[in-house]
């Protein structure tokens, strides 16, 4: 006992104690980022915790939010404000805004980090932005009310969806011409690319299915209706979308089915139904996969999930009616 406190007094007396303490590597914990569409606001929650730690005032109407390539800026669609508002990503304070056209929804960063694309409901076109410059580079007539907005691995195809049109575009972002156009179920509203670019995978709310199409031929591979003991086909309307990077799981935010469907991705069967609370938006999945969030609009909360075991480990109070959702890192 004596020999070891000599042994650390000495090792203090040189400062090593100190170095050792310091060199530990700091984890980040993870923070969800929310658009509360009723109250113009975005919630700050830590997913370590598991509580809002802030909410802020925004512009009007939020919805659509992602962050920029590095991780220190938050974007969101202010739809109502007919522009993209750009926060900072620690204090939430308002750094500047993008110009988008009317009524901007869902948008999508290329991997250049740079060239911003953005469906605005209102002009069935998705306008282009280059995110340095803070300026409008282009506009590509779309079908009427776009939305979705996926990207291919490499960015260089882009699909969107407009909802009354029901079909999928597909953009080359080179070009920024339509190579393709592809007629899809009623109400068509996300559009994700698995990780390979294989396959995309195609919401339709009113349709109540997910097409899954090849991410080459754009060729059906197969169709997904859902079904829920005591749910009517009515109430079950898929929207979100997210898909494990390992490509076992995807998930589909079933709206006011209140529920998110588990498909397994090798088999394209679903395989479970996960409760979570009324008029459920949109999902988000951890930088390590472990938990994933859904956005409820109706009763006000976001679910937290735990992946590994698919199970619902919480319910967290935001504002009124949360809509998008982005998480960091």
């Amino acid at each position: 006992m004596k020999l070891s406190m000599q042994i650390k007094h000495l090792l203090a007396g040189a400062g090593i104690l100190a170095v050792c303490s310091v060199s530990s590597p700091i984890v980040q914990a993870a923070t969800a980022y929310i658009t509360n569409e009723k109250d113009n606001t975005i919630s700050m929650i830590d997913l370590d915790k598991l509580e809002v730690v802030k909410t802020v005032r925004v512009g009007q109407r939020p919805r659509g939010i992602i962050m920029n390539a590095d991780g220190t800026e938050i974007l969101v669609c202010t739809s109502d404000d007919n522009r993209i508002t750009v926060l900072d990503a620690k204090t939430l304070e308002v750094k500047y805004h993008l110009p988008s056209g009317p009524d901007p929804e869902l948008f999508i960063l290329h991997p250049d980090g740079r060239t911003l694309y953005i469906a605005n409901e209102d002009d069935n076109m998705v306008t282009v932005t280059d995110v340095i410059d803070k300026e409008i580079i282009d506009e590509i007539p779309v079908g009427v009310e776009p939305e979705g907005m996926g990207m291919s691995p490499g960015g260089k195809i882009l699909v969107n969806t407009s909802e009354t049109t029901n079909m999928a575009h597909f953009i080359d972002t080179d070009t920024h011409e339509i190579v393709d156009n592809v007629l899809v179920d009623t109400r068509p509203r996300v559009s994700v690319f698995t990780k390979d670019g294989k396959q995309v995978w195609i919401t339709s709310e009113v349709g109540g299915t997910l097409r899954i199409l090849d991410g080459n031929t754009h060729v059906l591979i197969k169709k997904i209706s859902f079904e829920i003991p005591g749910v009517s086909d009515e109430a079950i309307q898929p929207v979100g979308v997210r898909l494990t990077s390992d490509g076992e799981y995807g998930f589909i935010a079933l709206g006011p089915a209140n529920r998110i469907a588990v498909i397994d991705a090798q088999t394209l069967e679903v395989i479970k139904y996960i409760l979570v609370g009324q008029r459920v938006w949109q999902l988000a999945l951890t930088s390590d996969e472990k938990l994933l969030v859904s956005t409820n609009g109706v009763s006000n909360d976001i679910t937290v999930i735990n992946v590994e075991k698919l199970k619902a480990i919480k319910s967290i109070k935001v504002g009124r009616f949360p809509w998008g959702v982005v998480i960091h890192p």
